[in-house]
C-alpha cells in the first residue's frame, strides 16, 4: 500500500480499567498507521485487548492517553452525541455473531443504517439490492435472520455494514461463529470488498486461517503491539 495516504493515525495510545480501586493497564503506548484501502490484521491471544483498540478506533470505547484519528478527524476528544453522529457516516461494523435484529428480514436489517439518512425510500431500495447482489444474497432477502445459515446471515451484517459506503469497516473475530467453509466464504467476500470496492478492512481475529487474506498482519501480546 506503498503511496497511499494514511486513513487511521494512532499516537501513544494508552486506555485502562479500574477496577474497584486497582488501575489495569490494557493497552500501553501503542503507535500505529494504516493505509487507506488496507486489509489489516490484528492478532492476538484472549484478553491481549484487540477488541478495545478495534472500539477505540471505531469510536465505541474512549482512550486515556494519545490520539486517535480516522480520515484526518481526530476522534480522541469528540462527546458522545459527535462520535455517535461520526460512526454512523464512517464505520460499518461486522461482529462474531452477527448482531442482525430477529424480528427484521435480511432486506430490513440491511437497509436499518440508511434510515438515518435523507435518501428516499426507492434509493435506499436500490442501495438495499445492490447489497444484496454483491453478497449474493437476493433470493434470500425476505428470510429472517432465524431462517439464514450462519454464513448467510455474516453476509447480511456485511452488506449492512458497507450499505453507507464507510470509510472504514471494522470486523471483529467475523469468522469466530462459522464452520470452516462458511468462514472461507465470508473471508473471500471481505477480500473482494477490499480489492473490488477499496474498503478499508480492520479484523480482529485469533484464527491464522483469516489473517492470511489481510495484507499487513500485526500481533498484540499483553495491550503492547509487537
Amino acid at each position: 500500500m506503498e503511496g497511499r495516504k494514511p486513513i487511521v493515525e494512532i499516537k501513544n495510545l494508552s486506555k485502562y480499567y479500574r477496577r474497584d480501586s486497582q488501575t489495569v493497564s490494557v493497552l500501553e503506548n501503542i503507535t500505529l498507521t494504516i493505509a487507506e484501502g488496507e486489509f489489516f490484521s490484528l492478532m492476538g491471544p484472549s484478553g491481549s485487548g484487540k477488541s478495545t483498540l478495534l472500539n477505540l478506533i471505531a469510536g465505541i470505547d474512549k482512550l486515556d492517553g494519545g490520539s486517535i484519528k480516522v480520515g484526518g478527524i481526530d476522534i480522541s476528544y469528540l462527546s458522545e452525541t459527535e462520535l455517535a453522529r461520526w460512526r454512523a457516516a464512517n464505520v460499518g461494523f461486522i461482529f462474531q455473531f452477527y448482531n442482525l435484529i430477529p424480528v427484521l428480514n435480511a432486506f430490513e436489517n440491511i437497509e436499518l443504517p440508511l434510515l438515518l439518512t435523507g435518501l428516499s425510500r426507492k434509493e435506499r431500495r436500490e442501495h438495499v439490492d445492490a447489497a444484496l447482489r454483491l453478497v449474493n444474497l437476493v433470493g434470500r432477502k425476505d428470510h429472517y435472520p432465524g431462517q439464514l445459515s450462519g454464513g448467510e446471515q455474516q453476509r447480511v451484517a456485511i452488506a449492512r455494514a458497507i450499505i453507507t459506503d464507510p470509510a472504514i469497516v471494522v470486523a471483529d473475530e467475523p469468522t469466530g461463529d462459522l464452520d470452516r467453509v462458511s468462514a472461507e466464504d465470508v473471508l473471500n467476500l471481505m477480500e473482494r470488498l477490499n480489492s473490488t470496492l477499496g474498503k478499508t478492512i480492520i479484523m480482529v481475529t485469533h484464527d491464522p486461517r483469516a489473517a492470511e487474506k489481510a495484507h499487513v498482519v500485526r500481533n498484540l501480546e499483553k495491550g503492547v503491539l509487537q
